[in-house]
């Protein structure tokens, strides 16, 4: 069993409790045995989106750390001031800390989360282990030329895209709206991100929803393809969450996801 759940997780150098955090946004620690697990949340979203995925794996005996990103869990016009700069210094500096007290360290990512996670195990060859769940790695130019006409125009602000799953009754706690700006900024990223994808060399589980309105699930298949065509040799294991959508960690299969999850992080980290 892990040790109870704590609150004392950081936002991009600012303790969280010194933000004006929506109910349900916040970041939490887990005190857990000695290999650790860092888990990132989605754009727009937060910690609750996939805090049931972070819990089954601390309650598997690992230390976990999810952490809220800047801009996220507070207000849409916060986020506005933010861009990938700041995402991935966030998530670089909760792996760093993570890393300097746990004996091995995998990351485990949703959507955004998930390029945070592709970029770290790019930046960090030692880096044990990789989970991801609809990660947003494969680039679309066609969002990119839809964005610029739009920030041109002086729009900020276009439709929502939280809250994409099957479950009946279930809400994500995200922003209702996407900020163009900083969506402009995760576009280049992952174009970024590219040239390197053939590089990583840990294990990667990818879980992927067929039916996804946020993320395409052919960014899934765009990633195990690069993977297969790389020298960093990694090994992919695939799981089909038949029964969910975009946020399948709070949708049907979340149970799927922790299980799949505890028994690739045992297999690849120990417990």
């Amino acid at each position: 069993m892990s040790a109870p759940a704590t609150r004392r997780a950081y936002v991009g150098g600012m303790a969280s409790e010194n933000l004006d955090l929506i109910p349900g946004a916040e970041p939490q620690s887990w005190a857990g045995g000695p290999d650790g697990v860092l888990v990132l949340h989605g754009f727009t979203g937060s910690p609750h989106s996939v805090r049931p995925w972070a819990a089954a794996i601390a309650a598997a005996g690992f230390t976990v750390e999810l952490p809220l990103l800047p801009g996220h869990g507070t207000s849409l016009e916060d986020m506005q001031t933010t861009s990938w700069a700041d995402w991935s210094k966030a998530a670089e500096d909760a792996y760093q800390e993570l890393d300097g007290r746990c004996r091995r360290v995998a990351v485990a990512g949703l959507s955004m989360g998930g390029t945070l996670t592709v970029w770290l195990a790019e930046e960090h060859p030692e880096i044990a282990a990789i989970a991801l769940v609809n990660p947003a790695v494969m680039p679309q130019p066609e969002i990119a030329e839809l964005l610029l006409p739009l920030l041109e125009a002086g729009e900020t602000v276009f439709e929502a895209i939280g809250s994409d799953i099957a479950k009946e009754g279930v809400e994500e706690i995200a922003y209702a709206g996407t900020p163009l700006a900083p969506l402009a900024s995760l576009g280049e990223a992952i174009d970024d991100l590219q040239p390197r994808l053939g590089d990583i060399s840990c294990p990667v589980l990818l879980m992927t929803s067929p039916q996804d309105h946020v993320v395409p699930p052919a960014s899934s298949d765009h990633l195990a393809a690069a993977l297969a065509e790389g020298t960093g040799g990694a090994t992919v294991e695939r799981v089909t969450l038949e029964r969910s959508y975009h946020v399948a960690t709070l949708d049907h299969d979340a149970e799927l996801i922790g299980e799949r999850t505890v028994d690739f992080l045992r297999r690849h980290l120990g417990a």
